[in-house]
């Protein structure tokens, strides 16, 4: 009998906020609702929210046919990867398009995941052979919120990383683990003051999980200004949306490359540092070896997490439609008691 499991879409501490107030609202919601019809619809739709946040899975095993080999993504999206100094003026976010098409290029028929690191740390794809997907994120990938923003720690993705590393061994001991972090190393004053540390040799804790990879960093030393991005499509990196200011003087900030930061961070994950100050042809090496000899089909089985939505997009969906056209209705009738009550 296949075995459920629970595959979280956020970090524990978002999920567990999303389903308790999903939960919470749907049982005032409830509470409040005209009429039995109401309460079970209204209550199918927090129960519904809730699932789709959990993610319920299935493990299966599969034949791994194609290569045993995990590629895993880290990318910065903080404000600093909006800097304007890569190969001349372009965002340094163009640069990590233009790699993460290569990196998967490189390696056809790995399984890849994606993990972008602003403020917070949060899995954007689960391991995949879709290398579409990869692409297609790198596309739509933008900076975080200027107005959220918490500033800059290299060392920001490690928890996270040491989990998805630790579990991804547990669940496939016999593969091939490749990491990659695209970042400009820099770590900003503000998160210092607010607790955050600028240690990149903590990702020695990642060593051991790994088999090789490079650390990619993008910019100058010299540095960009960078845009500021509310959410809109006017905004961000490749906009002529206003600078982010630094307030200390008035002018725009300027955001610079940290390159010791990047090397130590590289050394303590005994993986190459490589330079991405321009385009150009992504030739990372893996123990002395080019990433292509990897390729290699494997006969082993692997355990794979399905997910399991029993259509839950779908019901949401007609659920939140059918409440809102009740609501409809019923603002309707209201309005048309009203104007009668005031024709007498």
């Amino acid at each position: 009998m296949a075995s459920v499991s629970i595959q979280l879409l956020f970090s524990p501490l978002v999920a567990a906020l999303i389903v308790c107030a999903a939960l919470l609202l749907g049982g005032i919601a409830v509470m409040r609702a005209p009429n039995r019809g109401a309460r079970i619809r209204r209550g199918a739709i927090a129960l519904v929210t809730a699932t789709l946040v959990c993610t319920p899975s299935v493990a299966r095993v599969e034949p791994l046919v194609g290569v045993n080999v995990e590629v895993y993504i880290a990318v910065d999206l903080t404000g600093s990867m909006a800097a304007e100094d890569y190969d001349g003026d372009h965002p340094r976010l163009v640069g990590v398009r233009a790699d993460l098409e290569q990196l998967v290029e490189q390696l056809p028929g790995a399984r890849y995941s994606v993990i972008s690191y602003s403020s917070t740390t949060t899995r954007q794809l689960p391991l995949t052979t879709d290398s579409r997907a990869v692409i297609a994120w790198g596309q739509t990938a933008r900076q975080e919120l200027t107005d959220y923003s918490a500033g800059s720690a290299i060392d920001r993705p490690v928890d996270e990383l040491e989990r998805i590393l630790a579990d991804a061994q547990q669940e496939n001991p016999h593969a091939t683990r490749l990491l990659f972090l695209l970042t400009d190393g820099e770590s900003s004053t503000r998160t210092q003051a607010e607790g955050d540390t600028k240690h990149p040799e903590e990702f020695a804790r990642l060593a051991s999980y790994i088999s090789g990879g490079a650390v990619l960093g993008y910019g100058t030393t010299n540095g960009g200004k960078m845009r500021e991005y509310d959410g809109t499509p006017a905004t961000g990196a490749g906009t002529n949306g206003p600078y982010i200011i630094d307030k200390a003087t008035g002018q725009p900030a300027i955001s610079k490359l940290d390159d010791a930061a990047l090397r130590t961070a590289a050394d303590a994950l005994a993986i190459p540092y490589v330079h991405r100050e321009h385009p150009g042809t992504l030739d990372v090496q893996v123990d002395g070896m080019d990433l292509n000899e990897l390729v290699e089909v494997s006969d082993r089985n692997i355990t794979v997490q399905v997910p399991r939505y029993w259509g839950a997009p779908a019901i949401l969906a007609v659920l939140i439609v059918a409440e809102l056209f009740t609501l409809g209705r019923r603002l309707g009738e209201l309005r048309r008691r009203k104007n009668r009550a005031g024709a007498r």
